[in-house]
């Protein structure tokens, strides 16, 4: 089996707390509706060793995670947010922090068992503060049904060629190519844009580029990701822009479509359902360096106004270990602990694409750190854009241009950034 290991084990003991009292309640609010495995796996193996503190954990009633916020927001003003916080990467627990409501969590035991990669989402720009312990992060790549490929004789696509022959053999074979809609608008951008575009602006080097203003938002790495998504729509089949998330998740899960653009989260969405087989953005030729992105997306914080913050922070130190991080990889297969602790990885597609660890080079969403500090918002501007070109709205030239253009309103290093003639930029008419 595949290991999950990031760096040697450091060792960590922990003790029942005497400073918790029996029947303490503790509650987690988090965006993830993963109560069902919270509740009979890991609250379970948490009670074991603190059988007197009973725990929560709360998700948005109407599986809403958009509404998320919102409601967190509501939860703070009225003191009725729970003793740890489902946290998300950089910036908006950032804000959290520096609002008083999340407690630093630098100096407790256990937050040297995270490598310095996995802590720095959740730390100051400075990286002197910890304010939310790692705990996860999600793979993007390609899911496909093994039994439409078979049907319909293609392999498994290493190049683009490879790809778009096997879309175009499943749309002639009567099968939708790519369940994929719009209408959410995130998917375009999430298992769009940032599944494919580390390939084209070459992982951290181009992120990297971004933050320091070497790199542009309208050069040709980014008209090239909006061109390869353009290609898509040819293979979304009828009303795609009317077709939501869930619906793509149908429409994969009940054998229509042969290839669902992923995110390791919806592993266990299709278990039992698909005959499924994974495999990494493609690359131009066989033999060229791959990339993919490997997001750090999940961490918990503890609410710095909690009525049990002796309990929380026992919760929190258990989180730390070995025995937390198996469960939380292999009873919610998709998230892979962050923590430097060996175990094995029980999920075939889990192995696969913890596999690609190997194989590519690796990178967050380029979003996420930073750039969507000002207005307009990169991440929103993001969205718009991978539909827009999805759609025919707008040209790959236009849409890497209106990013390019947001950043410059407000983000120093590109409004000093320059035009690279190298990068073939004019103010010409946009070409498809």
């Amino acid at each position: 089996m595949k290991k999950l290991a990031l760096l040697p084990i450091a060792a960590l003991t922990f003790a029942a707390s005497t400073l918790v009292n029996a029947q303490t309640t503790l509650v987690i609010d988090s965006w993830r509706s993963d109560d069902a495995v919270w509740n009979e796996k890991i609250i379970p193996a948490f009670n074991k060793h603190y059988p007197n503190i009973k725990v929560e954990y709360r998700s948005p009633p109407d599986l809403d995670a958009s509404k998320w916020s919102d409601d967190m927001e509501a939860r703070f003003e009225s003191q009725s947010a729970g003793d740890l916080i489902a946290c998300r990467p950089f910036d908006g627990s950032l804000g959290l922090f520096e609002r008083g409501l999340l407690k630093e969590v630098t100096e407790m035991e256990g937050v040297e068992n995270f490598p310095s990669f996995a802590l720095a989402p959740w730390q100051t720009d400075s990286g002197a503060q910890t304010f939310c312990l790692p705990m996860a992060s999600v793979i993007h790549g390609f899911f496909y049904n093994k039994d439409i490929f078979k049907e319909v004789g293609v392999n498994e696509p290493v190049t683009k060629a490879d790809f778009y022959w096997a879309l175009e053999k499943a749309k002639r074979a009567g099968y939708l190519p790519l369940a994929m809609g719009t209408k959410d608008k995130w998917e375009a951008a999430t298992m769009g844009f940032q599944n494919i575009g580390p390939t084209y602006w070459k992982g951290e080097d181009g992120r990297d580029g971004l933050l320091t203003g070497k790199e542009r938002a309208d050069s040709k790495p980014y008209r090239d990701t909006f061109r390869e998504l353009s290609k898509w729509a040819s293979y979304m089949g009828d009303d795609f822009d009317q077709r939501g998330y869930n619906d793509a998740i149908k429409m994969f899960a009940d054998g229509k479509a042969a290839v669902y653009p992923a995110g390791s989260w919806d592993i266990d969405t299709f278990r039992g359902k698909v005959n499924m087989g994974v495999f990494p953005p493609p690359v131009e030729q066989r033999g060229d360096a791959c990339y993919f992105s490997d997001h750090t997306d999940l961490g918990m914080g503890l609410n710095a106004k909690s009525k049990n913050p002796e309990a929380a922070e026992t919760f929190l130190k258990w989180m730390t270990t070995a025995e937390f991080a198996e469960l939380l990889t292999n009873e919610i297969s998709g998230f892979f602990s962050l923590s430097n602790h060996f175990f094995d990885v029980k999920d075939p597609i889990a192995q696969e694409m913890i596999s690609w660890r190997d194989q590519c080079d690796s990178t967050i969403r380029n979003s996420a750190q930073f750039l969507s500090r000002g207005e307009p918002n990169f991440e929103l501007e993001i969205w718009e854009t991978s539909v827009g070109v999805m759609t025919g709205q707008m040209s790959p030239a236009q849409a890497a241009k209106q990013l390019q253009d947001g950043l410059e309103e407000w983000y120093q290093p590109q409004k000093e950034s320059k035009q690279s003639a190298s990068n073939g930029n004019c103010n010409c008419a946009p070409l498809l």
